[in-house]
């Protein structure tokens, strides 16, 4: 799915529910729990959840662009990002609630107030792509989905919309230039694709994304 085929409307009711589904997956988690390890390597569900409200913040920042023409890089420097990840095992597991919840309400705050001319507006993003204001949600969509699925805690793509899943598939497909996929469902297909633990029979092992 291209990103003309999907739809804006799409893309921020896919960042609401992967809001949704990250936001409700650590509201109980102890000091114990979120400093485990996560699904994803390396990472404890601190530097994971650190991650998910640094983004929220940086897509802000891109929000800000968007709306007023100022521009407001994602992130101030190179090690800003990084930063930020590392900022989640200093914090008690109110405080990193607290900054995910914050951001979170600030970036939803800010998409829902920007003018419909200026979803048209160019903006770049960390990874130096021109885009439109209207990449916005679909950028933060895949963050909180699959991030939501890494934490570990229960969630998997099968919880994810079939909606999101078809759009993510084919955008990593595209992105990883594969040919064909393997058969499966496809919320199997979706974790083969970004390189999580899936149940695809003989499927060839591929690199993390995202």
């Amino acid at each position: 799915m291209s990103a003309a085929a999907r739809s804006l409307t799409d893309a921020r009711g896919w960042a609401r529910t992967g809001t949704r589904l990250f936001l409700a997956a650590v509201a109980d988690l102890d000091e114990a729990a979120l400093s485990a390890d996560s699904a994803l390597p390396g990472w404890t569900r601190k530097h994971l959840a650190a991650h998910v409200a640094a983004n929220a913040d940086a897509l802000c920042n891109l929000v800000h662009w968007a709306a007023t023409g100022e521009e407001r890089p994602m992130y101030a420097s190179a090690g800003e990002r990084a930063a930020g990840i590392a900022k989640g095992p200093t914090l008690s597991a109110e405080e990193l609630r607290g900054w995910l919840t914050a951001s979170a309400a600030r970036l939803a705050e800010g998409l829902d107030a920007l003018a419909d001319e200026r979803w048209r507006h160019e903006v770049v993003t960390a990874q130096g792509r021109t885009v439109p204001a209207t990449e916005l949600p679909w950028m933060r969509a895949r963050e909180v989905c699959v991030h939501a699925v890494d934490l570990g805690t229960g969630i998997t793509f099968a919880d994810l919309p079939d909606g999101f899943l078809t759009a993510l598939a084919a955008e990593v497909r595209d992105k990883r230039a594969l040919a064909a996929l393997p058969d499966g469902p496809l919320p199997q297909v979706a974790a083969w694709l970004t390189g999580r633990p899936h149940s695809l029979a003989d499927a060839p092992a591929l690199g993390p994304w995202l």
